[in-house]
């Protein structure tokens, strides 16, 4: 692990993987003491904010260093969930090229990879994947260089090393590969998020 200040009232915690960061929240939230006011995790750091009148960046420093984790918290909270994907993209050929390979093979590549959620971010349901540890990593894709207006909800993009479905129709700047049928989100459910953190995702290729 390693600890960098980010301002006066927070510091990111960098680990190897998304299991040691999953480990890392998943104890700290258990145990913070008065004074670490919010945790926030992502694909490979967690944000840690202080409250200075209570807990100073030292203190939080040496207690995160002491409560770290060993060991990772494994690849996925054992839901794996399953999508159907057509894989029709308007920018396939973009990510093609980006992987230097073929078309169809972007589709093979992509739906070969077990991904898990590491966080989610930008719309209610947008769940950031990342490739499952011990998974083969992918090309970082770089995102458009200017975002489209409408993005359909169900649409499956790539961009950085990340992949994730848009839950709404909404602006974007994700390279587009395919789309799904699949709700990411929906208030007729208990849980209206179809994905969390540390969820797995398989993507099944079906046919255009």
């Amino acid at each position: 692990m390693r600890l960098l200040p980010s301002g006066d009232r927070a510091l990111i915690a960098e680990f190897d993987s998304l299991g040691l960061v999953r480990a890392a929240h998943e104890r700290w939230a258990a145990e913070a003491p008065a004074g670490i006011v919010e945790l926030v995790p992502a694909a490979r750091t967690v944000l840690v904010r202080i409250e200075p009148g209570v807990m100073g960046l030292g203190a939080a420093e040496q207690w995160l260093t002491a409560h770290a984790p060993s060991a990772p918290a494994g690849d996925g909270d054992g839901t794996l969930l399953e999508i159907a994907v057509t894989y029709d993209g308007d920018d396939l050929a973009v990510v093609a090229e980006t992987w230097g390979c073929s078309i169809e093979a972007v589709a093979t590549r992509h739906a070969a990879t077990p991904w898990v959620c590491a966080f989610i971010g930008f719309a209610p349901g947008f769940g950031y994947l990342v490739p499952a540890p011990g998974a083969a990593a992918l090309p970082p894709v770089p995102r458009r260089a200017t975002s489209r207006p409408l993005i359909n909800a169900g649409s499956l993009g790539l961009a950085a090393e990340y992949s994730a479905v848009y839950p709404h129709a909404s602006p974007g700047g994700w390279q587009l590969i395919g789309h799904t049928d699949a709700e990411l989100w929906s208030l007729d459910r208990d849980s209206p998020a179809l994905l969390a953190p540390g969820t797995r995702v398989r993507f099944s290729p079906r046919p255009a």
